[in-house]
């Protein structure tokens, strides 16, 4: 061959390095794209204009759905907290489990989305709301967490904004512990012993988007994943002084468009990066909305920085407030959080990738929390292993606009209750409400949600067939111990 030959190789090969054309799965650049997931708590699907909320405006949110793709009927993967952030973080449904409430625990043996993209080079932070688990005692350190379980860092909210540990965790200790004092929660007492410095409610999110950007600056030079998971917009309804009465929908409304903000913030330090064409960004919520204000914490004295507003009053009311007002949190979906009905576990699910997932673009497939696990392995271009995600579907070839529906799926399966008496088994067009255990005896529903979005009308005596087929469905899946194929 000649030497001409040889230097138009060469040429013709370092245009193609500069352009960054690689081998990859769909033509992806050689660097890998950053991931960050965040996951609101209990929003609600109304509870966003661009899922129709008119007295809440939360312009941030709405730029990731017209600059990427929202999908209409995305679903948690249980309608709790601590079993539907399990779901996304294992890609295995909650319900496999069978236990009851609130207190899922991750443990160190398990496949996390975190410690699978730690095998794929990628640094990790989980910071906000945990609530998968320490070590039982904090006294005794390092408590143990997310690091034990594949995240490289951790700021978060041990469970809830309203949690009696009035603490934050950083790592494996608590943030402001009183050296040589032992921690410990009183009854009746504000704030626990051995705590310097106690959470302040109204700037913990603010806390929270501050440690979230600091993480994005720190590896902004290598791949990441930041599981960002702020505590608006569950009670304690308590917005940071400046949204407050920024809404039409009262101290909850504010509430929302402060979280609002804090997406903004994350965007913006993208942006300012220059990481934003390679990021994908997810915005979700991990339950849907609880429609009334929850009693259980009200006695709680709050520590604010600022008590204009009222606060402290129309905290315990901000729902009831809303409502009244006009604000209706979960949309057109019956019930809410702690429910089998889509109220519970309908979400807003919002991603964004630009050049990949065309801009404004919506979908109708039938999606839930579980996915994304596999979505995210799919980015990454690697494999799943066998034994892990074992209810994760990759939703990839629906944000490329490669397919409409996910192949081999027909139906997703819901923890539909904290009593793990009810499995909510959806289609798109049928959903049934399988109930077992203590709810036996009130039989399954059957609703057709095409014609009946509200789950007014119980059709199940009249579609046996149909019953049968989703019944039949869900014990397929827990035979098989997996839903993926």
């Amino acid at each position: 061959m000649s030497n001409r030959f040889f230097v138009n190789f060469f040429v013709f090969a370092g245009v193609l390095a500069c352009l960054g054309i690689s081998n990859g799965a769909r033509g992806e650049t050689a660097a890998k794209p950053n991931v960050v997931v965040i996951c609101a708590d209990d929003l609600g699907s109304g509870d966003l204009s661009c899922y129709g909320a008119t007295k809440i405006s939360t312009p941030n949110i709405d730029g990731l759905a017209e600059q990427g793709m929202r999908f209409i009927d995305a679903h948690s993967a249980a309608s709790l907290c601590s079993p539907s952030r399990y779901g996304m973080l294992t890609g295995r449904a909650p319900w496999r489990l069978h236990k009851k409430g609130n207190g899922y625990r991750l443990s160190p043996d398990q496949t996390t989305l975190a410690s699978f993209l730690k095998q794929a080079g990628y640094t990790s932070a989980a910071v906000g709301k945990w609530h998968l688990g320490y070590s039982k005692d904090w006294n005794r350190l390092p408590i143990t967490g997310p690091l034990e379980v594949g995240f490289d860092y951790h700021f978060g909210v041990p469970s809830n904004h309203n949690d009696s540990t009035r603490a934050f965790i950083e790592n494996h200790d608590l943030v402001g512990r009183n050296p040589g004092e032992e921690y410990r929660i009183v009854k009746g007492q504000d704030f626990p012993d051995g705590l310097a410095t106690p959470r302040v409610d109204d700037q913990v999110d603010s806390t929270l988007t501050q440690k979230a950007v600091g993480f994005i600056r720190r590896n902004s030079e290598q791949p990441f994943f930041l599981y960002f998971t702020p505590c608006a917009p569950h009670t304690h309804v308590t917005p940071a002084a400046k949204f407050r009465g920024t809404s039409q929908a009262g101290l909850y409304g504010d509430y929302v468009q402060e979280l609002d903000s804090h997406v903004q913030t994350i965007l913006e330090t993208l942006d300012e990066l220059k990481l934003t064409d390679n990021t994908l960004v997810l915005f979700i919520s991990d339950n849907g909305s609880t429609p009334k204000d929850f009693k259980g914490t009200q006695g709680v004295n709050l520590n604010l920085a600022d008590e204009s507003g009222d606060v402290r009053r129309k905290y315990k009311t901000a729902k009831e407030d809303a409502k009244k007002i006009g604000h209706v949190t979960n949309g057109t979906w019956r019930d809410g959080k702690g429910y089998s009905y889509e109220g519970g576990h309908r979400i807003p699910f919002i991603a964004r990738w630009p050049g990949k997932i065309a801009a404004g673009s919506s979908s109708d497939c039938t999606i839930v929390l579980t996915d994304v696990f596999a979505t995210v392995a799919e980015v990454v271009d690697r494999e799943l292993p066998d034994d892990a995600a074992e209810d994760s579907f990759s939703v990839l070839p629906i944000l490329l606009g490669e397919q409409e529906n996910i192949a081999g799926r027909d139906a997703v399966f819901i923890q539909g209750n904290g009593k793990d008496s009810a499995i909510a088994v959806c289609t798109g067009r049928w959903k049934l409400i399988a109930r077992f255990g203590s709810e036996a005896d009130r039989g399954h529903e059957l609703y057709d949600l095409s014609n009946d979005p509200g789950e007014l009308t119980d059709i199940a005596a009249r579609y046996p067939e149909i019953v049968d087929r989703l019944v039949d469905a869900l014990d397929k899946a827990e035979a098989n111990g997996r839903t993926r194929l």
